[in-house]
């Protein structure tokens, strides 16, 4: 019997720990030849000597059960190193069938006391850096399909958060990157959706290294079992959205954690007004908007507030 990602190849990013690394164990549990990204350098181990840079480590893993995997240690936010990537995953493979980008910062501050360069980096990093590595598949992508004469398959899973849907108070650049990503799916879905190839975005919550400090202590493991916020929760749907079984899933987004997974649907217009005359003057819109957020509840805004408290049950 098959794997379902037998035969395809994959990129995930900041694959050396955390969500990229449980992701990219998956894609090569079901079958897919991994090339592990991540930024992360060489360190040393408890005894002092020299150890591997992460992406080495879980593409070193990913063998020794087996599969097929090749390191890449680069800045996804930087273009030419991107466009690398993506060329390092066509050379050895010959091909670039799933793009899982993963790669991300955190600088929390609110954003009274945020700086520039506290701003630029998340925004580089998250926005540009799925943007970069998308660019390069696209071009991939758009070939092989006008070569084969049809669509071929390739799958885009893109990272957002529950922070751009809630509107984290804290974390202002985290959110906007987060918001962008989401337009930046869509908006490729619907371009490349013609050559074979879906993107959607996940919003998951995990617990790791990067965020230890937003998720600590809550919904701690019971009794010794699975954290409810282990990454090992969000990879299988990502191993999903990557593989045959979902061509028809296009342009989504789904919130993952604890077990549990919510497809979240598209806004939906609360309320339209008509001027009674050619153009809307402020006395106007003053009589129809004024009593229409009367009645609304306190400190309702666009964001979902009510997403953070999705639980499996």
């Amino acid at each position: 019997m098959s794997l379902p990602l037998e035969g395809l190849s994959a990129i995930v990013t900041g694959a050396g720990r955390g969500l990229g690394r449980a992701e990219a164990l998956e894609l090569a549990r079901l079958g897919a030849s991994v090339v592990v990204n991540d930024f992360g350098r060489p360190g040393r181990d408890g005894s002092g000597e020299a150890s591997a840079a992460p992406a080495e480590e879980v593409a070193a893993e990913i063998r020794a059960a087996g599969g097929s995997a090749v390191a890449h240690r680069g800045d996804v936010s930087d273009f030419e190193q991107a466009r690398e990537l993506v060329e390092l995953a066509v050379s050895r493979h010959g091909k670039l069938d799933i793009l899982v980008n993963n790669a991300g910062i955190l600088r929390d501050r609110m954003v009274f006391s945020m700086s520039e360069e506290e701003w630029d980096s998340v925004v580089r990093v998250h926005l540009k850096g799925h943007f970069n590595t998308t660019r390069f598949a696209a071009v991939h992508w758009r070939e092989r399909s006008k070569a084969a004469g049809g669509p071929v398959h390739g799958r885009i899973v893109n990272t957002s958060s529950e922070a751009f849907l809630a509107g984290s108070a804290g974390q202002p650049n985290y959110a906007a990157a987060k918001g962008g990503i989401v337009g930046l799916t869509t908006s490729t879905a619907l371009a490349l959706g013609k050559y074979g190839v879906t993107a959607n975005v996940v919003c998951p919550r995990a617990r790791t290294r990067m965020t230890e400090d937003v998720f600590a202590g809550f919904a701690e493991p019971v009794d010794g079992g699975l954290d409810p916020l282990a990454p090992e929760h969000v990879a299988p749907l990502v191993g999903y959205l990557a593989s045959p079984a979902a061509a028809k899933v296009n342009g989504q987004l789904l919130v993952v954690h604890g077990g549990m997974v919510a497809i979240v649907e598209r806004p939906r217009v609360a309320a339209k007004f008509d001027t009674s005359k050619e153009v809307f003057s402020y006395d106007e819109l003053d009589a129809l908007l004024t009593p229409h957020y009367a009645d609304r509840p306190p400190g309702e805004t666009f964001a979902a507030a009510e997403v953070l408290g999705l639980k499996r049950g």
